[in-house]
């Protein structure tokens, strides 16, 4: 994957996150075609961007607090 590559992934990663349909790490990782583990450095990656990424697990969702 190229950086901008993986920056596009990251951009889309957001977009679900801010429309709360972020619900399963696996399922994104199938859908960009990597592991897990490379979806949750992208999630770091936006979280050391400035982006306050939490995870509730009464709703299993990813959300941005404001």
């Amino acid at each position: 994957m190229t950086y901008s590559e993986r920056k596009e992934k990251e951009k889309h990663l957001l977009y679900l996150i801010e429309h709360k349909r972020l619900h399963s790490l696996e399922k994104v990782a199938s859908d960009y075609e990597c592991s897990v583990r490379t979806v949750k450095r992208m999630l770091t990656n936006l979280r050391e961007e400035g982006y306050a990424i939490s995870y509730c697990r009464k709703n299993n969702n990813y959300f941005i607090k404001k």
